[in-house]
């Protein structure tokens, strides 16, 4: 479920339909406008901000219906999530399936994914006013990462209760190493979520250079986090910088394999190795489709791009499993807290 909602995320995103509910209705914003009127008066709040006055001036009722739909089913897929965990949270409680360290990991959980719903509307108001076309980029992209801490805390905490200790090598080295790539990651996943806020794509849609430059032009003189172009460069060039550190650290992910009897690090590192590759690809198709002007529509470049974030989560969620799966030292880690 939360793997499905960043996606609804992306396509909220794409479609340019983040900005079409400008109030924040944590209970009664469960349910859509009922009747005509309500629709109308939705579509006068947004036909207030700059994103319409600007950009989707031409819209007619249907058009708005469109995107509100992505925005509203996004925010539905999150409520929808916070009750499922409730539920389950409450019924296993109440069976006394849980162990006392279990509860407060679970209470951290539920945290996380409440304060993914405050950055999400911080996120969203940053847009709404009389100047701003978008909402802001650095925002999106702290609510695209709060959205993959909560993916990887609940897939660390799922780890330790399904993996034996008897299946997890032991190497410091190795364990270091594995972090490093991780955080190399996230800093290529901020740049994705600023090449997204900032369309950053449509900038530059050539490969392998950057319209027709190695080096682009002022690189020196220009923000690396405001400027699409100079985003563009970060951003690739991280992609292949972590293209060769993975290729090292599969060679020493599968000596520590072989040398300690681990055939679960053995398979899990083919997969990091194989979706790096698969987004490098995808990344290239998906720059080269990147229309001049992409808004209220999902085409082949918006499928393209809801593709690309799917495998960088799959990329990210194989590294934490590596990770877990090499110890920094032998200690009992049974605990899960």
């Amino acid at each position: 479920m939360i793997v499905v909602q960043i996606l609804l995320g992306g396509i909220t995103r794409l479609t340019g339909s983040g900005l079409s509910i400008t109030e924040w209705k944590p209970i009664m914003g469960a349910l859509p406008p009922m009747g005509e009127n309500q629709w109308k008066e939705a579509f006068s709040k947004y036909q207030q901000i700059a994103q319409y006055k600007y950009i989707n001036s031409h819209f007619e009722l249907d058009d708005f219906k469109f995107i509100f739909f992505w925005e509203w089913f996004h925010r539905l897929w999150a409520r929808v999530l916070g009750i499922v965990f409730l539920i389950g949270f409450t019924y296993f409680l109440a069976k006394k399936y849980f162990d006392k360290q279990m509860i407060i990991p679970f209470i951290i959980l539920f945290i996380l994914g409440a304060m993914q719903g405050l950055i999400g509307w911080i996120m969203v108001a940053s847009g709404i006013n009389d100047t701003d076309l978008y909402v802001n980029h650095i925002k999106l992209a702290m609510h695209f990462m709060a959205a993959l801490l909560l993916l990887c805390y609940t897939l660390w905490f799922a780890l330790k209760l399904i993996v034996p200790e008897e299946k997890r090598a032991t190497d410091a080295r190795l364990y270091n190493f594995t972090i490093f790539i991780i955080v190399l990651l996230c800093v290529q996943l901020i740049y994705g979520a600023f090449m997204a806020g900032l369309k950053a794509a449509m900038a530059a849609a050539t490969w392998p250079t950057i319209n027709g430059m190695w080096i682009p032009d002022r690189l020196w003189v220009q923000s690396f986090i405001n400027h699409p172009i100079n985003i563009h460069f970060m951003h690739r060039g991280l992609a292949y910088l972590l293209v060769l550190a993975i290729l090292f650290w599969f060679s020493s992910a599968g000596k520590t394999a072989s040398r300690q009897a681990k055939p679960s690090l053995g398979t899990a590192r083919v997969w990091v190795l194989l979706l790096v590759v698969v987004q490098v690809i995808l990344g290239i198709v998906t720059v080269l489709s990147a229309p001049k002007i992409s808004f209220g529509k999902f085409g082949q470049f918006e499928i393209l791009a809801e593709l690309h974030q799917l495998v960088a989560m799959s990329l990210l969620m194989a590294l934490v499993i590596n990770l877990y799966l090499v110890r920094r030292s032998a200690k009992n880690h049974l605990s899960v807290n």
